[in-house]
């Protein structure tokens, strides 16, 4: 099985773009590939069987490999919190994970609903932790190339809701201010929020998606 696949010069190139400013590709480029790390490193812990791919992740030391850590320490603290909430993605929706199209748009819709109120740190990690709960879903279901769909999704919605605010703050590399001198306290209060909004944007797409089922 071929997931997570990316090249060594892919993510060099990926990594060179925190040296300057970066373009709405290069966001999007940045948003996916930080995707592929969330997803596999749940995929890891969750102990789905699967064939490794040629996975490269970032240099260690690197921003891009930075942002990642960052990304999955905040992503753990958020699981953390509610255990619950970012399993079994799939059977909270109620959707089937063999069509493609049902899987794109139940995401998008989540995602959707998740930034209604906003765009914030704790609900960028969130979206991850939502993309990630259901790639895990996914291959455990013998639908391993949804994973793709779910990085590309991601991407997309990256590349029409997010990219805005993304270059307002410089970039991915603004995720490291939520760990840099913070009192714990303090950031729990922003991730109890993120979960707690998820948690009722489940509900909301539940009856939002019942028709089409």
């Amino acid at each position: 099985m071929e997931v997570l696949r990316r090249s060594s010069v892919f993510a060099a190139e990926v990594m060179e773009v925190f040296d300057r400013s970066p373009t709405d590709k290069e966001l999007v480029s940045q948003a996916k590939a930080l995707c592929r790390d969330y997803i596999n490193s749940r995929l890891i812990r969750a102990g789905v069987s699967w064939s490794k791919p040629e996975y490269n992740a970032p240099v260690p030391g690197g921003k891009l490999a930075e942002v990642s850590a960052i990304l999955l320490r905040l992503g753990d603290e958020l699981e953390y919190i509610r255990p619950n909430v970012y399993r079994n993605i799939a059977r909270q929706l109620n959707i089937s994970l063999h069509s493609e199209t049902v899987v794109t748009d139940a995401f998008l819709a989540v995602a959707a609903q998740i930034f209604t109120a906003g765009i914030t740190w704790g609900k960028v990690v969130s979206l991850y932790a939502v993309a990630a709960g259901l790639a895990v879903d996914c291959v455990r279901h013998a639908q391993p190339a949804m994973v793709h769909t779910i990085v590309d999704c991601l991407g997309e919605f990256v590349r029409k809701t997010l990219v805005t605010w993304l270059k307002r703050r410089g970039g991915w590399a603004d995720i490291t201010k939520c760990v840099v001198n913070t009192d714990p306290s303090l950031r729990s209060h922003w991730l109890v929020a993120a979960v707690c909004s998820f948690g009722h944007f489940l509900k909301a797409i539940f009856f939002v998606l019942l028709p089409e089922r």
